[in-house]
């Protein structure tokens, strides 16, 4: 006999089908329990914490199975529910699955048909258990970092709006982590389940965005006779993520305007409308108010999105995040790159929270992950930082401007050899011997790149 993990009681005021039932399922390897009436089946529930309970519909007493389904259905973490009745009708049928039955099983019982439903639930089960435990990892992932005042904000209006489907309307400069929080939004959200569509709106020439957001019908497309789906068929139940959606066409924005008003598409070249449940983020860098006063944006389009505004504030704006997000992304280029962990001197952490980071939080990903490939050492200090970019012009490395990787390379060889040989206070010996390098072969490099020696 194979053993089951699965606990399963069984509410039922009959003993027979009681004894049946469990001799039953204990012989198919379930843990199992009985509760003669609702009120002690209430009590086995907290109890016992059942998996599934097979409840019988019509009990004698001051409380029946429809009532304790009542009960049961509000429950947090509520087990899954079987209902069993030898007077069945289709209205209690329909109002038992409405209350969160699984299935309805009519008497006299049928083990096999007991048996494939449990079989079916428990898969059931299996892939929900699987995709909570994915979702749980994706949230993980999608942490938004930060303890300022700011951040906080951030995530408090994040846990505000994920439960609604009211359209979202972001904000902030390039780089701020705006997708990161449209994906929070919809991994928190009742939509967790669907997909995240994410949709570059100024990637797409101007006669193509039409198609791509809303598809084709056949025979649209020249060549090609087959109807075609858009982006927002794809994030039908889901969640639609439409990055710079300044950019959209003013013909696509009153598109999206219809939609609002009524849930339905028109495809390009046709003339059905087809009902769809997308749920819409926006996001911007740019000031959408002053677009609609240039007539570059409709305002009725702005106002719909607008009823969700969520302002992400620059990172120079809370620096005390920094620290936090510097830690986040060397742990991030650790398990990605396979590199040793790092630390970042005290001098160093406080170069980078002083930096002002144009781009934002991208920027600092970056430039953590290029910390990383360019430091040997196990300790980043300010040099580190100033070899890798910091405070350079656009923030890029010495070797930015390189037109080959070969040149690239070249350079990045003399910098890091001109550091060490300062490292060691001009001894060639020393450097050599900490680089790896016979001594020979780095007076070599050192000829061939120019380097000046300073009298050393």
């Amino acid at each position: 006999m194979e053993y089951k993990s699965e606990k399963i009681l069984v509410v039922d005021d009959e003993a027979p089908i009681r004894e049946v039932l469990c001799a039953s399922l204990a012989d198919e390897g379930y843990v199992v329990d009985s509760a003669e009436n609702a009120n002690v089946g209430l009590q086995k529930i907290e109890s016992f914490q059942p998996d599934i309970v097979l409840l019988d519909i019509w009990m004698p007493g001051d409380k029946d199975g429809m009532d304790l389904l009542r009960e049961v259905s509000v429950l947090p973490g509520r087990p899954d529910i079987i209902v069993m009745s030898g007077h069945g009708t289709i209205e209690t049928a329909v109002e038992a699955t409405k209350l969160g039955a699984w299935d309805f099983v009519e008497k006299p019982i049928s083990m096999d048909r007991v048996s494939i439903l449990l079989n079916n639930l428990i898969e059931v089960r299996n892939v929900r258990r699987e995709k909570g435990s994915l979702l749980n990892k994706l949230r993980q992932n999608m942490a938004i970092i930060g303890n300022s005042t700011e951040a906080k904000k951030v995530k408090e209006l994040i846990s505000r709006i994920a439960p609604t489907n009211s359209w979202v309307l972001i904000k902030g400069e390039v780089g701020v982590g705006k997708e990161l929080v449209a994906m929070n939004i919809h991994y928190l959200s009742q939509r967790a389940g669907q997909s995240f569509v994410d949709f570059k709106c100024a990637h797409n020439t101007e006669d193509l965005i039409e198609g791509e957001l809303f598809g084709y019908e056949e025979g649209a497309v020249i060549g090609n006779s087959d109807e075609r789906k858009g982006v927002f068929d794809h994030s039908d139940k889901g969640t639609l993520f439409l990055d710079d959606v300044d950019t959209l066409p003013m013909s696509v924005q009153a598109k999206l305007v219809k939609y609002l008003e009524d849930h339905k598409i028109q495809r390009v070249g046709g003339n059905r409308q087809i009902e769809l449940d997308v749920r819409v983020v926006a996001a911007t860098t740019k000031d959408l108010q002053d677009l609609v006063s240039k007539g570059l944006f409709r305002e009725d389009l702005y106002y719909r999105l607008h009823v969700v505004p969520f302002d992400i504030p620059p990172v120079r704006d809370r620096r005390e995040d920094i620290e936090p997000l510097v830690i986040h992304f060397s742990e991030k280029a650790c398990l990605s790159g396979g590199y040793a962990e790092k630390k970042f001197s005290n001098k160093a952490l406080k170069e980078l929270i002083k930096h002002d980071w144009p781009g934002n939080v991208r920027e600092i990903k970056n430039f953590i992950e290029r910390v990383y490939i360019l430091t040997p050492e196990d300790t980043i200090d300010v040099h580190d930082l100033t070899f890798a970019g910091l405070n350079q012009k656009n923030g890029g490395a010495v070797y930015d401007d390189a037109g080959s990787f070969r040149e690239a390379r070249s350079m990045f060889e003399r910098e890091y050899i001109i550091k060490k040989i300062n490292e060691n206070n001009g001894n060639i010996s020393k450097t050599a011997e900490a680089i790896g390098l016979e001594r020979s072969y780095l007076h070599r490099k050192i000829k061939s790149f120019g380097i000046e020696l300073d009298g050393h």
